[in-house]
This record gives structure tokens, sequence and C-alpha cells, in this order.
């Protein structure tokens, strides 16, 4: 097993607060982050909120491993991390309930908040999640759109939403077969139910009336099972409410993250944890997280870890490898300013600094820093096409010139990548 990469979008906070809390959303298998465009202009009114990708989802990059619930909850901490990490809030949706159940189990220091919708601590059997997956790597995620329409949504959704519906199924169809497969093994394996008697973080439990994949009565053992959790049922829904009364779940869940911000929630001990939990109907008082400065420290480390996710670890290698008494203290600076500062910042998603950044380098004409960057926003989730595409823009505000030679610069860094993965695979044939 191995922890998958996963790659998220940010939306800065409406009001503009510095100190605002992070909220993060999880998608259900087959989903995107399209899930909760509903949702998120409510719940970024007073917070940042991050939304990821499943592996082979969306921007998230294929998974080359098979991996567990429990290491897709680690990938999530990772996202986090590299937007500054700290405690959050949590909702996920069916697999990304479950993703957060892991993360209350395994990681309860770094939640403030709980809201589980249409999941449980064991959803289905493992023999049928390894029949689906076997399905799909034999005729593909498109073979899973009639059934999956019956369980998404609700009798008439289809009929009164066709473009919402139709939209989601085609979403679906795009997602990479291998990686859904392994997501469909990853809940097989996933079993809870003897631990989230020791969850501590306040929890909602969400379930929709026309629910057949995690129906009302699995959800409500859930909610029996977590102290002081409580269920609440979603009239006219089916298993994606996302989708089907976006108002209503971004309403549910930004209530219960109030009550727990708001000390309107009674927090207790979990025997043999220190983990909080709560009473949603009762009072007292909620144990807040404070938010702290970041030691010069913690931002060069925080800085590291994304230059090295963004760079790569060869290129960080050689620039340290290379650092003379000369040029300590300029990587220093870069590390914490540039990558710990910058690039850490919630409000623009790795994607959109990208762009940005090579549309600087192109103004200032900045070629060598370019091809660096042309590699970055590959691994950022940029395509060839959206890079030259940007280089384009750029012309008419930088000038001709300028784009002519940073198209130039492009071009000579795809070939040399495509001559190394000829080579590579060149080697593996002979070998």
């Amino acid at each position: 097993m191995s922890k998958p990469t996963i790659r998220c979008t940010v939306t800065p906070v409406r009001s503009g607060a510095p100190d605002a809390q992070l909220i993060v959303l999880g998608p259900s298998l087959g989903t995107t982050t399209a899930l909760w465009e509903g949702a998120v202009a409510a719940l970024s009114e007073q917070h940042r909120v991050l939304c990821f990708d499943l592996p082979g989802h969306g921007y998230s990059p294929a998974a080359a491993e098979p991996f567990t619930v429990a290491e897709l909850a680690a990938s999530v901490l990772d996202v986090v991390d590299s937007i500054g990490g700290g405690s959050f809030h949590y909702a996920g949706i069916s697999l990304g309930g479950a993703i957060g159940l892991a993360l209350a189990v395994n990681h309860p220091e770094r939640l403030q908040s709980l809201a589980v919708i249409c999941s449980a601590a064991k959803i289905g059997t493992d023999e049928s999640w390894r029949e689906r997956a076997a399905q799909v790597r034999a005729s593909g995620t498109p073979s899973l759109v009639r059934s999956s329409s019956e369980r998404w949504f609700a009798p008439g959704f289809l009929e009164r939403n066709p473009s919402a519906g139709s939209s989601s199924l085609e979403t679906l169809m795009e997602v990479d077969d291998e990686s859904y497969a392994r997501c469909c093994e990853a809940l097989a394996g996933f079993d809870l139910r003897e631990a989230v008697s020791g969850i501590g973080t306040p929890t909602l439990c969400v379930s929709g009336e026309f629910d057949v994949a995690t129906p009302t009565a699995l959800v409500q053992e859930l909610a029996d099972a977590v102290p002081g959790a409580r269920l609440v049922t979603i009239p006219g829904v089916a298993h994606l409410p996302a989708y089907e009364a976006p108002d209503v779940v971004a309403s549910l869940v930004m209530a219960h993250i109030q009550a727990v911000e708001g000390g309107t929630v009674d927090v207790g001990t979990v025997e043999g944890s220190t983990a909080p939990q709560h009473d949603p109907l009762g009072g007292g008082a909620a144990r807040a997280t404070t938010p702290t400065s970041p030691t010069a420290a913690e931002t060069y480390t925080a800085g590291m870890r994304v230059r090295r996710a963004v760079l790569g670890d060869a290129h960080v290698d050689r620039a340290t490898a290379a650092i003379t008494p000369e040029t300590a203290d300029f990587q220093d600076f870069i590390t914490r300013y540039a990558w710990g500062e910058i690039w850490t910042r919630p409000g623009l998603d790795r994607r959109t600094r990208s762009f940005l950044t090579i549309a600087s380098l192109v103004t200032g004409g900045h070629e060598h820093e370019l091809a660096m960057h042309v590699r970055a926003a590959l691994t950022n989730g940029l395509t060839r096409a959206e890079i030259s595409e940007a280089i384009m823009h750029t012309a008419i505000y930088a000038g001709v010139p300028a784009a002519n030679s940073a198209l130039g610069v492009a071009r000579d860094t795809f070939a040399v990548m495509d001559s190394a993965a000829d080579a590579a695979a060149s080697s593996d044939l002979i070998s």
C-alpha cells in the first residue's frame, strides 16, 4: 500500500478575514470537486474552503499503487499542510465521509468538527466492492452510468434537473478506470465499526431520505456509535445531496461548524482520549483551537515541503547540494518567503499560481527560471496546451518577442522531457 497523490482547489474567504478557519470538503466516489460547487459560496462567506479530488478523479493524478482509506486521509493532511496546515473543519460525502471518519480516528488533533454525509463506518460488503472494481477494470466507468444514476439521485431528480444529472454522469465517465477500481478496493477494506466509539470530534451525521447505498438506518448506527453525534435526514434526496440540495447541505454543515466555533456544543472527554466530544443539543463550551503564527523554522519546513512537491526532489536536492556560504542566506530566503509564505497561502490553488508564475516570468524575460516553472506547471496539473495558451495570452500584454522566446523555452523543455521519457521506456524494454 502507498499514500496516493491528490490535488485540490481552494476558495478564499469572501469576507477577507485573515484568521478565517479552513473547511475541507471530501467527494463521493466517481465525483470531483464539482460535487460541492453549489455549497461552496455559502461555506466561504466566513471560511476558507478546500475541495479535493480522489486519485484519478478531476485534477488528481491516477493512482500507481493500491491504497487504503487511512492513506487517503493522510493524503488529505498533505494537501492541507501544503496551504499552511493546522486544524480544520471537515465534511465528506460517501467515500469522502469515510475519509473524515479515518481522520477523526487516526488524526483527531487536526479536526475541529466533522460532518459525515451519506456514509458509515462500514459501507457495503467486501465482495460487492471487489465485484465493482472488476467490472470497471473490464468495462470502464461508463458501464456504471445507469446504476450510478439510480443510486445517486432521488426519483424524478434527473427529469427536473437534466443538466446537473448529465454533467455529473459525464464526470464519472472521465474518471480513470484503475483509480476508481483502487478506490473500490480501499472501501472493501474499510471498517471502523470498532473504532468510531472513540471519536471525540464534534460530529454531525446526515442521511438522504431515498439513499439506498447508505440508508438512514445505517447512518443512524454511526450516529449512535459516535459519542454525542446526532443524525439529520434530508427529505427528497438520495446519495448525493450536495447535487440535489446544495443549499440544505451547506446550511447543515455551516450550522454545525458555527455551533462548534460559537461554544454552543458540549465538549467532554472520551475515556482514554483527550480529543473533544459534544452533545449538539446541549450547552457547554467547545474546545476551540486558536491559530498561532508559525515560527521561522515552521515556515521553512512548510516551504520546503511545497518546494519539493512543485519542483521535484531531484531539483531541490541539486539546489541544496550547490549551496555555498555566499548563497545560503538566499536559499533560506527563497524557501521561507517564496515557498513558505506565498505558495502556501490559501487564496489561490497551485494551478493558478503556476499560470501567474509563467506569465510573470515571460513578462520579465526570465527564461532560465521559466523552464523550471514549465515543469512545475505540469506537476501542478496544467497541460502543455494550457501552458502554451498562457504564453499566447501573455504575448498581448508583455510583447510578442517575449512570448516567442517563452514558447521556444517551453518547446525545448517539452522535448527534453519527451527524450527522457523515451530513453526510460527503451531501458525498460531492454531490461
